[in-house]
């Protein structure tokens, strides 16, 4: 199951899993997209609004009674949003924080039944199942801008690492992907590439993608993509943090997982 799945880094990792034989559930709010990419890669569809969680429960209900084993999770679907904390709305603060971080956390409950089956299935080959939750660099530094995207970066952050010690011998590996800018349809990075001094900070939705494949046939528990500079920020900003911050103030946007909401 890939959420956020139909754009971005969420589609350019359907792509690959696809190509690498998955079978593919596509969970989005776009349903005519959706339903398109689904149908060119050979999986299923499954709309839903993962800010919701009657919806997440509803649909993962439905995908359980098609399919009892989950092999493969991945919580990617996201939106930005780019106000400080002073200026934001708080309706948005909300819906970023259910988006980008309950999201992940509701559907991983509610497909655990799942999941906890796939483990099962697949460890008489001493392979286990697998959940990908997609965060960003912004989970690690706190970026002036963009306060409630960064907040529920960080939340999502925390959850995977502890969910990754929670479900130590279970079966299920977790795996945190943390991005750095990415040029998607929703986050162009025109600013950035037209820059010769910061293009080379923006990478792609493939590359990421196959950052996050990498991880789930290597066992690796947390990856950035790319490694540099951006797990060197990340290592700085637990060591001195009111220096990165300071950097921060006076950079650019936080790095975001993806593009617009999904």
């Amino acid at each position: 199951m890939v959420t956020g799945a139909s754009s971005g880094i969420g589609e350019a990792t359907a792509r690959r899993l696809a190509a690498d034989g998955w079978r593919c559930v596509l969970v989005a709010r776009r349903e005519d997209r959706l339903r398109a990419l689904a149908s060119e890669l050979g999986g299923e569809a499954a709309v839903c609004d993962v800010g919701s969680r009657a919806v997440v429960d509803a649909c993962a209900a439905a995908i359980l009674a098609r399919h009892p084993r989950i092999d493969l999770l991945v919580n990617n679907a996201g939106m930005p949003a780019r106000p400080t904390y002073l200026e934001a709305e708080l309706e948005l603060v909300e819906r970023v924080l259910a988006v980008n971080y309950f999201g992940g956390v509701w559907m991983t409950r509610a497909l655990l039944p799942g999941l906890r089956a796939g483990a099962a299935g697949r460890q008489h080959a001493g392979r286990h199942a697998h959940v990908v939750n997609i965060a960003s660099v912004a989970g690690t530094v706190a970026f002036a801008r963009s306060g409630p995207y960064v907040a529920a970066k960080h939340a999502q952050v925390a959850f995977s690492r502890q969910l990754r010690v929670a479900l130590s011998g279970s079966g299920i590996s977790v795996h945190t992907v943390l991005p750095g800018f990415v040029e998607t349809e929703g986050f162009p990075q025109a600013e950035l590439r037209g820059r010769r001094a910061t293009r080379w900070l923006v990478t792609t939705a493939d590359h990421v993608a196959a950052a996050i494949v990498d991880a789930v046939a290597k066992e690796r528990a947390e990856v950035t993509v790319p490694w540099f500079p951006y797990r060197f920020v990340s290592a700085l900003a637990g060591v001195l943090p009111q220096a990165v911050a300071g950097m921060a103030r006076a950079g650019m946007e936080p790095p975001a997982a993806g593009g617009r909401e999904r």
